[in-house]
């Protein structure tokens, strides 16, 4: 399989300035969201308000919200020859990603159907395409590609098929590389979970989970006793995102639960990728936990009033005065 880098974004400054960027891996996808799609009903014509075409993927999410926040960010992950390329590389750029590690191979960009219904929930419909040859060899952490960078973020764990096998290398070499390492799970079409995951742990600094992907890797455990499990196999920080119930947070033997903001939601795909962001932004500035995870689900909140991923967000110093004026939800919701 042979590859090619293409870039058409300025570089993150001077390669012997501090480090205070993050460094995605994982998918990039062109997303078509439909909605509103409630019932499955073969054989005939539903009509809906809208089908739009959006940039999507993990990695792409996170990237982009991290731009958007005003932390710096590079992305690597593969892509095809083709307009879905093209139009995932024109909205990184516009989201301030650095695109110089994007690797161009001729297998077709993965792309994805969202079916929304009226409540805003979710069903996937996945192709792929590069994703299914993407880091078939793992991540080479060069100095060109982890400078001016603090921290590693690999999104789409089992979402892309090769990272089950390599990702626990490529957090390895990343702290090797002298970067703080976080991961987001996603959910598992294979249904492997922990076994996959499992030997992720020792080499991570902060994991993101939803509950429902927690009970799937915790089966029969409630989500702070999942939290402590897999604090105990090393990783330092388990966030737990917990949709409108905000999110649980079990650093150094403590559980944190930070409440949601008080919002209608009309789209939740992205929301989750938008909450890494707001919570490693704020991390990487060095806040607390507790603010963390405010910024997380703040910055999840933003999103999911607006169609798309990340369309929602603010820029840092604004968000920040919408978590002053804007309601949180009550712990007991």
């Amino acid at each position: 399989m042979t590859g090619t880098r293409v870039s058409n974004a300025v570089p993150l400054e001077d390669k012997s300035g501090p480090r205070t960027g993050v460094l995605c891996a994982g998918a990039l996808v062109l997303d078509t969201l439909v909605r509103p799609f409630d019932d499955i009903r073969w054989g005939t014509t539903t009509f809906v308000e809208s089908i739009e075409t959006r940039v999507g993927g993990s990695a792409a999410n996170t990237a982009r919200a991290l731009g958007l926040l005003g932390v710096a960010v590079r992305v690597t992950a593969f892509l095809g020859k083709d307009q879905a390329a093209s139009t995932i590389r024109s909205e990184l750029s516009r989201c301030h990603v650095e695109l110089s590690s994007i690797i161009h191979v001729d297998t077709p960009t993965a792309e994805t159907v969202v079916l929304i219904n009226s409540a805003g929930d979710r069903q996937f419909l996945h192709r792929k395409g590069c994703s299914e040859i993407a880091f078939g060899n793992g991540l080479e952490f060069s100095p060109e590609l982890t400078s001016r960078m603090a921290h590693f973020h690999l999104a789409s764990l089992y979402v892309v098929p090769n990272l089950r096998q390599q990702a626990p290398t490529m957090l390895h070499n990343a702290r090797a590389a002298g970067l703080k390492t976080s991961l987001d799970t996603c959910w598992d079409p294979r249904g492997e979970w922990m076994r996959v995951l499992a030997p992720c742990l020792p080499y991570l600094d902060i994991l993101f989970m939803n509950e429902d992907e927690a009970a799937q890797i915790c089966p029969g455990k409630s989500v702070p006793e999942a939290g402590r499990e897999i604090s105990l196999a090393g990783t330092g920080m388990v966030v737990v995102k917990n949709s409108y119930r905000g999110c649980h947070v079990y650093t150094q033997g403590r559980e944190i639960i930070c409440p949601a903001y008080e919002v209608t939601a009309r789209d939740t795909t992205g929301a989750g990728d938008c909450f890494v962001a707001g919570f490693l932004a704020a991390h990487l500035k060095g806040e607390t936990p507790e603010r963390a995870g405010l910024m997380g689900n703040a910055a999840g909140a933003l999103s999911v009033q607006q169609i798309g991923a990340v369309e929602g967000l603010l820029q840092i110093g604004d968000m920040e005065e919408w978590m002053a004026q804007t309601a949180l939800r009550a712990l007991r919701d």
